[in-house]
């Protein structure tokens, strides 16, 4: 297999976690405890984004807040399961 085929591993420390969620948002504040928790745990940073202060996040996302995204690519939504987001940024 050449090399531009292989997909290439990041380690945790690699990858980026991007909550999107808004104020007073019950889930958004249950996912924060959550991503902040496995970011910590594994290494990965995060950052969060308002949707009401971002048009274009607001316009895909509104009706799947909290989202969490990984790498720029969506990982789930509404709920966020720590062993599946701590596998994900593994692999």
């Amino acid at each position: 297999m050449s090399a531009l085929l292989r997909r290439t591993k990041k380690k945790p420390a690699d990858r980026v976690v991007t909550l999107v969620g808004k104020p007073g948002c019950h889930l958004c504040d249950d996912a924060r405890l959550v991503v902040s928790a496995v970011c910590e745990e594994t290494g990965a940073s995060w950052v969060e984004k308002d949707i009401t202060r971002d048009e274009a996040l607001y316009k895909e996302y509104w009706e799947q807040i909290p989202v969490v995204l990984i790498d720029d690519e969506q990982h789930t939504f509404w709920r966020v399961d720590p062993a599946r987001l701590r596998t994900a940024l593994r692999t």
